[in-house]
């Protein structure tokens, strides 16, 4: 009786190891590469953010966030108020040996053309020396100037111009670098 039972047992489950339950429709078309594009488009997304929350040039607060030197009329010497920011560019340029900077020298509307081309170099080699001095690599930078070509304000008044007197902080990652 009992191999009689065990023989049963065997074919019972012999016989539920041979069915097989259906299988699901196989669709034409092919919506996983769809959702795979979506799915790395925001992965891209989410890292292009954390990227920048790690970026302290892109955190609000951070004083790599300035990117802007003022100057006084017809001056080429850093004010003291920007000395800091200065020293953080330099020291973070340093650390990060691949990125490279353009230091653009500006100028307000008043004065020759050939003036300000020269006053907006003097200010951008002020703030190159600034930053080589504090560490930057000269190989790294560039000091160049765009006079009054490029105001950063416009207007006819002191309000204006002291937004133009400037040095602009250009890295080789800036995507609005132009």
């Amino acid at each position: 009786m009992l191999p009689r039972i065990i023989w049963m047992l065997l074919v019972a489950v012999g016989i539920g190891a041979c069915s097989s339950t259906p299988e699901k429709a196989v669709s034409t078309s092919s919506p996983a590469p769809v959702t795979q594009a979506r799915s790395a488009s925001v992965a891209e997304a989410q890292s292009v953010k954390s990227a920048e929350k790690l970026d302290p040039r892109k955190q609000a607060g951070n004083i790599l966030a300035k990117r802007s030197i003022f100057f006084d009329f017809d001056k080429s010497l850093i004010k003291p108020e920007y000395q800091d920011i200065v020293t953080a560019h330099a020291r973070f340029l340093a650390e990060n040996g691949k990125l490279k900077v353009v230091l653009e020298g500006n100028c307000d509307e008043r004065g020759s053309r050939e003036y300000n081309l020269a006053l907006g170099q003097r200010r951008s080699a002020s703030v190159f020396n600034a930053m080589s001095l504090t560490g930057a690599p000269k190989a790294n930078m560039e000091a160049i100037s765009f006079g009054e070509e490029k105001p950063k304000a416009p207007g006819h008044d002191e309000a204006a111009w002291s937004q133009n007197r400037r040095v602009d902080i250009r890295y080789s990652d800036d995507p609005d670098r132009k």
